[in-house]
């Protein structure tokens, strides 16, 4: 773990600074919406097109990259990502934030791309699997630690912007100072739709299905907060709940998917995350009841996205992983964009119950779908699995995949060795 400390600090700080970034614009957006008087309708097609852009930077940044190389996709996306972020309070709009957010997206999409270009140049196989959790751990660290600073300012001002548009900038400078020179960059064409589909149905419908929950979580909590007249201490925290959710049920879950029929452990999984829903949307325990349905459905979200990754390679040869990969990450994408156009709906219907409405209608899909596969496909041997490896969906992109499909390689030769 210090030898992938040393190696990576820089980068890591960076990504901290990043998701520090990240992380409070999505939760300020929200509340600042509110303010300005804009409809829960229109909110929601604000926060979905950051995931719209995403997607486009996932499948467009990689050929910029090939053109132009790294460091100058990195400098032009990171500085149009700063200059984005201080417009907001300047064109107060909705058409002009959705062009933002799309922006933003695809900026966002192309700096983890070329940052998680050096991170893998920086690890060998006897450190990829800790290089990846520790690239976890700081996105995790700087979404929740954004919560705490977006208190300490006035979301209906414009010093929060500044401050997300300088962490943003500041994010860059060890990065850039620090970083090694990269290989060229490779990606693998994916795999059809179809053959992903009869390869694992339930990979496929439960990414698709997660995208739309985990961009619910992301890009509406902050509006959920400000329609429920949540205070921005409040709001912070309830943003918090999730992240921490997810950062305390990751590794125990993963580990337990290891040992059992990883079915299990996503009907387990999604029916918890429908009881925190239950929870949410029952108004029991106040304010207190709404953390801790935060908690149990961020804890639940985020590990379902690698238990599935690592189901779906369950049933691929080594040399297929990448593409299928690659694929679901696409897929995730689509469920993505229309998380936040279904929950904003609900919500403009049915009040703020809507937000956790909707995350427990997908939870119940997840849990009923995976419990209709288990009858129609024998259970894989768990000394044939592949190894679960932690992933965030927020921030999942074409390297960051060949990563954890380098780290499953390494594993199941490991466990050839061993046999």
């Amino acid at each position: 773990m210090l030898i992938v400390l040393r190696n990576s600090w820089a980068l890591l700080l960076g990504i901290t600074l990043l998701m520090l970034g990240n992380g409070i614009q999505g939760t300020l957006l929200g509340v600042r919406g509110e303010i300005e008087g804009f409809s829960t309708g229109a909110m929601s097609i604000v926060m979905a097109s950051y995931f719209a852009g995403f997607l486009l930077g996932s499948q467009l940044v990689p050929d910029l990259i090939r053109k132009v190389g790294h460091v100058r996709v990195f400098a032009a996306l990171g500085s149009l990502a700063s200059a984005g972020l201080i417009l907001y309070p300047a064109l107060v709009d909705p058409i002009a934030w959705t062009a933002l957010r799309l922006l933003l997206g695809f900026c966002f999409c192309g700096v983890y791309i070329v940052a998680e270009s050096w991170l893998n140049n920086t690890t060998t196989n006897e450190t990829r699997g800790r290089a990846l959790s520790l690239y976890l751990i700081a996105q995790m660290v700087g979404i929740v630690a954004a919560q705490a600073l977006f208190t300490l300012g006035d979301a209906s001002e414009f010093y929060l912007f500044i401050t997300v548009s300088v962490l943003v900038s500041l994010a860059f400078a060890p990065i850039l100072l620090s970083a090694t020179p990269v290989p060229p960059f490779e990606t693998t064409k994916p795999m059809s739709f179809r053959e992903l589909y009869r390869v694992s149905p339930l990979g496929f419908i439960g990414i698709l299905l997660l995208g739309a929950v985990f961009s619910a979580l992301f890009g509406m909590a902050g509006v959920y907060g400000a329609l429920a007249k949540l205070t921005s201490a409040q709001i912070a925290l309830f943003v918090s709940a999730i992240y921490l959710g997810g950062m305390v049920f990751q590794y125990p879950i993963g580990w337990l998917s290891d040992k059992i029929d990883r079915r299990q452990m996503v009907v387990v999984g999604a029916l918890v995350g429908l009881a925190g829903c239950l929870l949410g949307m029952s108004g029991i325990g106040g304010f207190t009841g709404a953390l801790s349905a935060a908690f149990l459905i961020g804890g639940m979200a985020n590990p379902l996205y690698g238990l599935l990754l690592a189901y779906t390679n369950d049933f691929l040869a080594p040399e297929d992983m990448a593409s299928a990969s690659g694929r679901l990450l696409f897929v995730n994408g689509l469920g993505a964009i229309g998380g936040p156009l279904v929950t904003g709906w609900l919500m403009e219907r049915t009040g703020p119950a809507g937000f956790f409405l909707f995350i427990g209608v997908l939870m119940a899909a997840l849990a009923g779908y995976a419990i209709w596969r288990m009858t129609q496909r024998p259970a894989v041997e768990t000394d044939e699995t592949a190894a679960y490896v932690a992933m965030s969906p927020g921030a999942t992109t074409p390297v960051t995949i060949t990563a954890m499909v380098d780290e499953w390689e390494e594993q199941l030769t490991q466990d050839e060795e061993t046999a």
